[in-house]
């Protein structure tokens, strides 16, 4: 019998998988899907998951980030990382090493997908499979966590992401942040001759249509040639609890506020960390406080931005009065980055 199961082989999946073997633990991973797996994510990783991430072994390549920059029209507002220098990084490739690392610590991934997950006490069965515990990485609509009945309502409040990549050599270390009425537009440069662009909305219109509604990103990407948009949505997903006896949600299955602020993978690998911890001192009722803690602060400050900027007039003041204080703004960056 195994120690671990981890359904969902995306990066924090395979950073759950890659820690409990380097703990001494029989982990394997079930992924439904085939080599290296894309995602529509803004692609930045501050400087905190770059720590997290050198911890495990793990070094991707990507393009040097050094802080945050808000733009509205006329008005900035910008802060530098004073942790370190964070990395903009394909999805796809940070994925392509985690998978690497994780083989070489021995890890086994078995490519087929789980329809049942039954607690027996002093084991949980994947599929009949018996395991000491299973960790559930998959994703915002987690298959686990409907099973395990651990949903919680959506929230009436529904925000969709989409993605695309563009062949232009990036004009800033930063990433830019770019706010109109419809929503927000992420770039990431993620190499020297390519840049990420994410926009974030409520609305359903397709990735072009928004994007005009960012008349700076269109001048500067004019004639930079496009890769296929990917989307996902919608964001926000709540769950009635991160643990059920021996499973333990972790990363976006164990709910997901919005991609406002950023750096999701920062704490999905933190709650890998824990999750780790909790299985290899046989006490799942750990991980449930410490995972909260983990996220409350990047969950309040996401919250907080996410309810103000509900409101039109707020909206309109918030880069002016990022860029009126500037220590706050520096203040808030510096503690998502961490």
């Amino acid at each position: 019998m195994r120690d671990l199961i981890v359904v969902g082989g995306g990066p924090v999946g395979l950073a759950v998988a890659l820690g409990a073997a380097r703990a001494g633990l029989d982990v394997a991973v079930v992924e439904r899907r085939t080599g290296a797996i894309d995602k529509a994510c803004g692609e930045g990783l501050m400087p905190g998951a770059i720590t997290r991430l050198a911890a495990l072994g793990v070094h991707p390549e990507g393009h040097p980030l050094t802080g945050i920059r808000y733009v509205d029209g006329d008005h900035r507002a910008e802060a530098s990382f004073r942790s370190g220098v964070g990395l903009g990084v394909r999805r796809t490739t940070l994925h392509a090493a985690l998978s690497e690392a994780a083989a070489a610590a021995g890890v086994v991934t078995l490519h087929r997908s789980v329809t049942h997950v039954d607690d027996a006490g002093d084991r949980v069965l994947v599929d009949g499979e018996p395991a000491r515990y299973l960790v559930a990485a998959d994703g915002l609509h987690s298959p686990v966590r409907r099973m395990l009945g651990l949903d919680q309502p959506r929230h009436r409040q529904r925000r969709y992401g989409q993605r695309c990549h563009f062949a232009a050599a990036p004009w800033t270390s930063f990433v830019e942040v770019h706010w109109a009425e419809v929503g927000e537009a992420y770039v990431t440069p993620v190499s020297e001759d390519q840049v990420g662009v994410a926009v974030l909305s409520e609305s359903r219109r397709g990735f072009d249509d928004l994007l005009s509604c960012f008349p700076e990103i269109v001048d500067r990407l004019a004639g930079a040639a496009p890769t296929r948009v990917l989307g996902a949505g919608p964001l926000r997903q709540r769950s009635r609890r991160r643990s059920s006896g021996r499973v333990l949600l972790v990363g976006d299955a164990a709910g997901y506020v919005d991609a406002l602020t950023g750096e999701g993978i920062a704490v999905g690998l933190a709650q890998a960390s824990a999750a780790v911890a909790a299985v290899a001192a046989d006490d799942p009722a750990r991980y449930e406080a410490s995972s909260r803690k983990l996220s409350r602060r990047h969950e309040l400050l996401t919250q907080g931005l996410l309810g103000a900027t509900a409101h039109p007039r707020l909206r309109r003041r918030l880069v002016p009065s990022a860029a009126a204080l500037p220590w706050v703004f520096d203040s808030v960056v510096n503690q998502l980055a961490g």
